[in-house]
């Protein structure tokens, strides 16, 4: 019998003061405090054989212990949570390090290591109480210095998911408060921190040095590392002093490399992993319907996307990039490739982030007459050819590659794919070596300026998510809305910015996908998170 994993779902169209009232209700009303507990960490919601929709593993045939396999469809090669932000990373650093605050499957902020925190009226002190009884992996307790430590090396670092706060101070009041205070407010404070990128590490890396640390990590996860290959797999054994009691439920969490999506799929069929990272689209009915697979999925922070290098002299040209956007049916692309999987995208930010403007945003429509109108007002009237850079391996944006050539050739600009493999994509368009490029942006919290200072702050880590796009206004509406606080006023900002974005195209937003993952019908206790990360401290395998 077929088995489907069922998931509720929010999908946010309000502020966050609205929406995480409870654990924000401090940040927008002044200096109450947010307490939380057990009840708050590891929430059930949105987990696979669960009380709702109960329709995973029977409980009476899960037990605990065993191996976890997951296939994964890069290795990991840096568990260095301050100077890492893909997701080969990221996904199994958030297994090793935990943050003072965290997110559960609806999206939702709650406190994790701190058992509660609390906001002054002035928004510029923040203070968090850390749980009792928590320990690193070690076996040695977790103090504020430690988190001390952590945010500081953080603060200097900087990295790609820098903390873009300007803080003042990082202070230990006593073994087990922490107290960080702004020079100005910050209203996505928060939400960046509940980023797997500040978790807390022990203080001096616990005596060694940071190259042997980060080698052989030591944190608050459920899992620690037992072996790691930095090209292949990597296997995590339980952490004994995890500190959510009796968990994880599984003995060991092995990461196996598996490069093409294919052969994820038919390893996930053979039995051979007990769930796949990497599902495409189409692929999601049949696994859905298999007689021992199931489909475990979410609402996602995730819009995939084509992105211009505007370093290009072609794509530096507003009217190239406008004429390509109205060339491309993205409708008819959303449709053709993710089998209602999926929504037509209309601006950057997915329907599942505050502040969207989905529903006001007027993104260019697709009309070919008026995109060739527009090429003829650039630069390159007659056309020109360019290239398509790719990952392999990635049936889906294999066929939106086909999608969008064809649509480009329609309109005289000649396009060739070149497809290649994960890892030298990354350093490819990490070196802005590309002209145009398929690739998702997404939120690593529940916030609007996740997306939108990782993609349009020229000033950045990414430089505008590599593409170089720089527009004054737009990065004063970006400073605006970090300033602002929820409610009307930042709404109004974001609708602004998102408009000149979907008017300028420096990049153009296709779809908002759900999250999938393929897993085994055995398996009970799986939480899928919007950012497309998992947390397996629940896990039970079946028979």
């Amino acid at each position: 019998m077929s088995k489907k994993y069922a998931f509720s779902r929010k999908l946010w169209v309000t502020g966050i003061c609205t929406l995480l009232i409870l654990v924000l209700v401090a940040g927008c009303s002044g200096g109450q405090s947010s307490s939380g507990s057990n009840e708050n960490a590891g929430q059930n919601t949105n987990q696979a054989g669960q009380t709702e929709g109960n329709t995973g593993a029977n409980s009476d045939q899960a037990a605990t212990g065993g191996t976890f396999v997951y296939g994964r469809p890069a290795a990991v090669n840096s568990f260095d949570l301050h100077n890492q932000i893909t997701a080969n990373n990221a996904f199994a650093i958030d297994k090793v390090f935990e943050s003072l605050l965290s997110f559960n499957s609806d999206g939702e902020i709650v406190d994790w290591l701190a058992e509660s925190h609390s906001v002054s009226e002035d928004g510029l002190t923040y203070t968090f109480v850390l749980r009792d009884g928590v320990k690193f992996s070690n076996g040695t307790d977790v103090t504020a210095e430690d988190a001390v430590f952590s945010l500081e090396r953080h603060l200097e670092v900087g990295g790609p998911l820098a903390i873009a706060a300007k803080v003042d101070s990082v202070k230990a009041q006593d073994a087990k408060t922490l107290v960080i205070t702004l020079q100005e407010s910050y209203t996505p404070f928060l939400s960046e921190l509940s980023n797997f990128s500040n978790g807390i590490i022990p203080k001096d890396f616990g005596g060694v040095s940071e190259e042997e640390f980060f080698k052989q990590p030591v944190g608050t996860g459920p899992f620690v590392v037992e072996s790691w290959d930095p090209t292949g797999d990597v296997t995590f054994t339980k952490n004994p002093y995890y500190w959510q009691e009796g968990k994880p439920y599984i003995d060991k969490l092995v990461y196996k490399l598996i490069e093409d999506d294919s052969q994820a799929i038919n390893q996930l069929k053979a039995g051979e992993v007990d769930a796949i990272e990497s599902l495409a689209l189409q692929n999601a009915n049949e696994i859905k319907e298999g007689s021992d697979t199931a489909v475990a999925e979410n609402g996602s922070w995730v819009t995939e996307q084509i992105f211009f290098n505007t370093l290009d002299e072609h794509f530096a040209d507003i009217h190239v990039r406008r004429a390509l956007a109205q060339a491309i049916d993205r409708e008819g692309l959303t449709n053709a490739l993710t089998f209602g999987y999926a929504q037509t995208a209309t601006s950057l930010l997915p329907t599942a982030i505050p502040y969207n403007s989905n529903d006001t945003v007027k993104a260019l429509e697709f009309n070919v007459e008026a995109a060739k109108q527009e090429l003829a007002q650039s630069a390159y009237p007659n056309g020109f050819s360019t290239k398509l850079l790719i990952a392999s391996g990635n049936s889906s944006r294999a066929q939106a590659a086909q999608i969008i050539q064809a649509a480009g050739k329609e309109i005289g600009i000649n396009i060739e794919i070149e497809s290649i493999e994960l890892a030298a994509f990354r350093e490819r368009f990490f070196a802005y070596d590309f002209s145009i490029m398929i690739n998702s942006g997404q939120a690593d919290s529940p916030e609007a300026n996740s997306i939108i200072a990782f993609q349009t702050d020229p000033d950045g880590f990414s430089k505008s998510y590599w593409t170089h796009y720089t527009n004054d206004e737009v990065t004063g509406l970006l400073r605006e809305g970090q300033k602002t606080q929820d409610g009307e006023e930042r709404a109004a900002t974001y609708a602004k910015l998102l408009q000149i974005l979907a008017d300028e195209v420096p990049y153009i937003p296709l779809y908002y996908p759900e999250i999938l993952k393929g897993v085994r019908s055995s398996v009970d206790g799986l939480i899928v998170l919007p950012n497309g990360s998992l947390r397996f401290e629940e896990v039970r395998i079946g028979q």
